[in-house]
């Protein structure tokens, strides 16, 4: 695999490196050692899936909070997203900062998501599916979030004619310290 970090520390894109034959290719997506040799938790306890119909959906930004703040790496298996992470970590050189990256089935590419960020993503084909591996099992009484389009982040997402997002993502306040 090829660790790449993004703008916002600890946060990584990873790309498969395929082996290739007659046959397609094989490609290594998980390792627990190479992810602990590049400093990231390699600790995996859940693994989640959303199916999307409609291009446009959007989720997030969500987050865990303390004590179970959870790392996340996230994978596009069908169709398409602009994923998003905010920097939520108040002692980081980067809060307040978003990153964004294409994930799609074509490209293979896996988002990693440290601790102290919010997640979230909008999907660019219609019958998207994203595969989630979490750190941390779900508590909902930890669950929060930020608003997809809260002016303190300023993120750019694609332009979209319709939008689908739940009432709680739409809901979620403004982001205060």
């Amino acid at each position: 695999m090829k660790f790449t970090e993004t703008k916002l520390k600890g946060a990584y894109v990873i790309e498969v490196e395929p082996l290739t034959d007659e046959r397609g290719f094989f490609a290594r997506s998980w390792c627990q050692k190479e992810f602990a040799e590049h400093g990231l938790n390699p600790k995996l306890v859940q693994c989640n899936i959303s199916f999307n119909l409609k291009k446009g959906t959007l989720r997030g930004m969500h987050y865990q909070a303390q004590p179970h703040e959870e790392v996340k790496l996230v994978r596009c298996i069908k169709g398409g997203i602009y994923d998003v992470i905010i920097d939520l970590r108040p002692d980081s050189s980067t809060f307040k900062e978003w990153f964004a990256v294409d994930l799609n089935s074509e490209n293979r590419k896996m988002l990693y998501i440290p601790e102290g960020m919010a997640h979230g993503c909008q999907t660019l084909a219609d019958n998207t599916e994203v595969f989630y591996q979490m750190s941390e099992f779900y508590y909902s009484e930890l669950a929060r979030g930020v608003r997809w389009d809260d002016p303190t982040f300023s993120i750019d997402w694609p332009e979209i004619s319709h939008r689908v997002i739940s009432e709680k993502d739409r809901n979620f306040p403004d982001f205060v310290l």
